[in-house]
């Protein structure tokens, strides 16, 4: 799996929840392998969010995150995973951490 052309923002606390905005293309490499692939994103003080791409395919996905008990979010942090099943741990690329311009 791939995140492709990546984009990223910090919105100000009047535009979406101030969240951090993302968006991309997951894509799946290796067509013949039989797993699906998923985004995670996580902000600070809560756990990781997953975002499903389709098996066999190149999948454009944009969604925002934000902690509600919050004004802003400041902390980011973004990986990309292999489904291997629930037999098998998933294999996930390191997180990259992003950090707002307040923070």
């Amino acid at each position: 799996m791939t995140f492709e052309e990546g984009r990223y923002r910090f919105n100000p606390v009047e535009r979406n929840h101030g969240s951090f905005e993302w968006s991309g293309y997951l894509n799946d490499v290796d067509p013949n392998d039989d797993h699906n692939g998923y985004m995670q994103v996580r902000v600070e003080g809560h756990d990781w969010s997953r975002y499903y791409g389709k098996q066999r395919k190149r999948v454009f996905l944009h969604h925002s995150n934000w902690d509600g008990a919050q004004r802003y979010t400041e902390d980011a942090y973004v990986r990309v995973c292999l489904d291997r099943g629930t037999l098998r741990p998933d294999n996930c690329s390191g997180q990259l951490h992003y950090k707002g311009l307040d923070g």
